[in-house]
C-alpha cells in the first residue's frame, strides 16, 4: 500500500514553515494519540504523524523528501544510491567524484525528547476554585545509578574507535562514473560516538528507567477549556543523554447544570413570579461563593440582567469577573379557584390600562 504524502498527513502545504510544521505535528499528535483517541486505526495514525514529522523537520531530510518523494527515503534514509539524501545538484557532483558535497552531519550530542499530550476533564467548579489532581503516567526516566550514561563508571565510557566519536562513518564505491562516496550512522555505536566497556548494572545500559510514576497535577484556579498544563520532563525520553520532552495536559471543563461561564463573567437565569416581578421582592440568587441576597424591583421584566460584581471567576492571571443575572418571568399554568377570582378582579381593575388596550389604541 503507497504511503501518503507526508504533507497530506499533517494536513500541509508544500513549502510549509518550520514553525507551520512544528504547529501541525502538535495538533496532530493530540488528535491520534491512542491516549485520548480511541478509534481503532488511530494507533496506526499517530505512528504516520510521527513519521512525517520526522522527515519534515529534519532539514536535509525535507530536502531530500521535496526532490524525491518516498523513494528518496528508501533503504533507512540513505536516499539513492545509499548517500544520506541529496539536498541539490551540489550534492550530487560532489558525490560522484569524491567530495562528499554538501551533505550535513547529524549532530550526536544530547537532544531533548518530544513533547507528550493529554487530555484531563474536570468539573466547574473545580475549575474556578483549582484543584491537585493524581495522574499516573509510565515513562522513561533518567538511571539514578548510572545517571543516564548507561555505564558502570565514567572510565568505561570510551570515544568509538570506528567513528572516532562523530558518530557518522564514510564509505566509497567504485562506480563506472569514479568512487561514489556516503555517510552513514556508525555502525559499532549507533550514532552515539561513543562506546561502553562495562555497563550499568541497574539499566543494562540503556541508560533510563522505564517508571510507572504517580503525579500530582496542580490544576490552577480560574483555568478554562483547552488551557494546558505543563509538566515538565515528564514527556518522551531525549537522545544520548538528553532530556526528556514535556507533557502537556489540555483541561477540559464540564458544563454545570445553572451556571454558565462567560469568560471571567458567570451567567445565570433565575426564575421569579409575576406577581413578584410586578411588586418587587427580594431573592437569594445562587453564585459559585454562595447565595447572595438580590433586589427585584417593582416593575421588573422578563429578561432583564442585573450584575452582581465580583462574584465570577478570578482568573489565573487575577482578574475577577461578575454575576449576571437574566431575570426569568414564569407565568402560571393552573389556577385554584381562589387564585382565579383574584386573577379575574385584578384584570378587571386594569382593563383598561393593559397592555393589549395600549396597543389598540395605537391603530385608532
Amino acid at each position: 500500500m503507497a504511503k501518503r504524502d507526508y504533507y497530506e498527513t499533517l494536513g500541509l502545504n508544500r513549502g510549509a514553515s518550520d514553525d507551520e510544521i512544528k504547529k501541525a505535528y502538535r495538533k496532530m499528535a493530540k488528535k491520534y494519540h491512542p491516549d485520548v483517541n480511541k478509534a481503532d486505526t488511530a494507533e496506526d495514525s499517530f505512528k504516520e504523524v510521527n513519521e512525517a514529522n520526522e522527515v519534515l523537520s529534519d532539514a536535509q531530510k525535507k530536502a531530500t523528501y521535496d526532490q524525491y518523494g518516498h523513494a528518496g527515503l528508501e533503504n533507512g534514509g540513505q536516499g539513492f544510491g545509499g548517500g544520506q539524501g541529496f539536498g541539490g545538484f551540489e550534492d550530487i557532483f560532489g558525490s560522484f567524484f569524491g567530495g562528499g558535497g554538501g551533505q550535513r552531519r547529524q549532530s550526536n550530542g544530547p537532544r531533548k525528547g518530544q513533547d507528550q499530550f493529554m487530555q484531563m476533564r474536570i468539573d466547574f467548579m473545580d475549575a474556578v476554585f483549582g484543584k491537585t489532581e493524581k495522574v499516573t503516567l509510565q515513562v522513561d526516566e533518567q538511571c539514578s545509578e548510572c545517571l543516564g550514561s548507561g555505564a558502570r563508571s565514567k572510565s568505561d565510557v570510551k570515544t568509538c574507535g570506528r567513528c572516532h566519536g562523530t558518530g557518522r562513518v564514510m564509505t566509497q564505491q567504485r562506480t563506472a562514473f569514479g568512487v561514489f562516496q556516503s555517510e552513514a550512522v556508525c555502525p559499532t555505536c549507533n550514532g552515539d560516538g561513543k562506546e561502553i566497556t562495562h555497563k550499568c548494572s541497574k539499566c543494562h545500559g540503556h541508560g533510563y528507567e522505564n517508571k510507572r510514576v504517580k503525579l500530582d497535577v496542580k490544576i490552577p484556579a480560574g483555568i478554562q477549556s483547552g488551557q494546558q498544563v505543563r509538566i515538565p520532563n515528564k514527556g518522551e525520553r531525549g537522545a544520548n543523554g538528553g532530556p526528556n520532552g514535556d507533557l502537556f495536559i489540555e483541561i477540559i471543563v464540564a458544563k454545570h447544570r445553572n451556571f454558565v461561564r462567560d469568560g471571567n463573567d458567570i451567567r445565570i437565569r433565575v426564575p421569579i413570579s409575576a406577581i413578584d416581578a410586578t411588586i418587587g421582592c427580594e431573592i437569594d440568587v445562587p453564585t459559585v461563593y454562595g447565595d447572595v441576597k438580590l433586589k427585584i424591583p417593582a416593575g421588573t421584566q422578563h429578561g432583564t440582567q442585573m450584575r452582581l460584581k465580583d462574584k465570577g471567576v478570578k482568573s489565573i492571571r487575577g482578574i475577577q469577573g461578575d454575576e449576571y443575572v437574566e431575570i426569568k418571568i414564569e407565568i402560571p399554568t393552573t389556577l385554584n379557584k381562589e387564585e382565579k377570582v383574584l386573577y379575574a378582579k385584578l384584570n378587571d381593575a386594569n382593563k383598561s390600562s393593559s397592555p393589549f388596550e395600549k396597543f389598540k389604541k395605537a391603530f385608532k
